[in-house]
């Protein structure tokens, strides 16, 4: 258990990182709000929390059956009478807790993650354009007929400091600077930024005419985006509404999410035989190879998932042709494993070597 807790705390790092990385860089380009970066961030983790569990257990697995061939310790395994498919059982009750906290997060949690998220981000498109600006980055409005630079804000966000505002009406173009300012909404509910001691120009274009005033208060109206609301979608939906579902789409959700665990358990049997070390081919080649069984099977799930959504596959069918793939491959490994012959048959070597000569 503790290998595979470091395991997905690594994964956890990495996911982490890179989810992060994202996020920021839509703030930096003023896409996302700087107050949106935590709760993103958390929404993400969610999403991604069944694929890294079975990701980790996965490799917790077969990284300790990978050091039990490489320490010899399966020599010993099988010359006690004993054979690879007698560790089935109690791999099976060691992921048994893992799998069942993969199902409620697929079946129950990540519906209503999917939800809240997309709420989220529905709440954030009707926020006003000033929530939108980072500190010390230029901005364009929402119609494009402002730029907005401000350095500095305080911690709620309702106090600015050097604030610049180019605009455009009327055919003129006016530049307004203030030392301070704030953020207010008026009685009627419309939001203003009020800037205090600056100065305003306008600049006729095409002229060198330059009308300059001084303030010691000017009012902006700050527009807020008109946004959709968000809509349903097979992602945001229950699983108990998903089994009810007549489109295809409903179906399709249902599969995958039925998937996740499924393959879970389906790869963590494929580790058993992926895990025997040949000391000829190193040490690393077989954890090389069954990560590309992960990263295939889950691929072809995506595609298969897709199909059903189109209407390529009958729902009926769904994912299943993918599962079954992978139980036939395990199959042929433990198979392999158990006569102690090579994964890639004799007789296909020697026809490789015919057409190559």
């Amino acid at each position: 258990m503790s290998s595979a807790s470091a395991i997905f705390l690594i994964i956890l790092g990495i996911v982490v990182a890179q989810r992060a990385g994202n996020i920021v860089r839509q703030v930096s380009k003023g896409i996302l709000p700087n107050d949106a970066i935590g709760t993103i961030l958390t929404f993400s983790l969610v999403q991604f929390m069944p694929m890294m569990l079975s990701l980790a257990i996965f490799l917790a697995v077969l990284l300790t059956l990978t050091r039990w061939h490489r320490d010899s310790e399966m020599v010993i395994w099988m010359n006690a009478g004993l054979s690879l498919r007698q560790w089935v059982q109690p791999i099976m009750r060691f992921i048994s807790p893992i799998v069942l906290i993969i199902c409620v997060f697929s079946l129950l949690i990540l519906p209503w993650a999917n939800e809240k998220a997309d709420n989220y981000r529905a709440q954030l498109k009707k926020r006003d354009e000033l929530s939108s600006i980072s500190p010390g980055t230029f901005k364009e409005s929402n119609n494009g007929d402002r730029i907005y630079f401000i350095e500095s804000f305080d911690k709620l966000g309702y106090e600015v400091k050097n604030i610049f505002v180019q605009s455009k009406q009327n055919g003129k173009t006016g530049i307004i600077t203030a030392n301070r300012g704030s953020r207010y909404k008026a009685a009627n509910g419309d939001n203003f930024l009020r800037m205090e001691h600056g100065r305003r120009y306008e600049i006729t274009p095409n002229t060198l005419e330059v009308m300059t005033t001084e303030f010691e208060r000017y009012d902006i109206r700050v527009e807020i985006k008109e946004a959709t609301p968000a809509t349903g979608t097979a992602q945001t939906r229950s699983t108990q509404s998903l089994i009810s579902g007549a489109t295809a789409a409903d179906h399709a959700e249902l599969h995958w999410r039925l998937a996740i665990p499924i393959s879970t358990i389906v790869m963590v049997l494929l580790a058993i035989p992926l895990s025997f070390v040949d000391p000829r081919a190193g040490r690393s080649l077989n954890i090389m190879f069954a990560i590309l069984i992960f990263i295939i099977y889950n691929n072809m799930l995506s595609i298969f998932q897709a199909w059903v959504t189109q209407g390529k596959i009958s729902i009926l069918i769904g994912l299943w042709p993918v599962h079954l793939i992978f139980v036939l491959l395990g199959w042929y490994l433990y198979h392999r494993r158990k006569y102690l012959k090579p994964l890639i048959p004799d007789w296909f070597k020697r026809r490789s070597k015919r057409l190559k000569t």
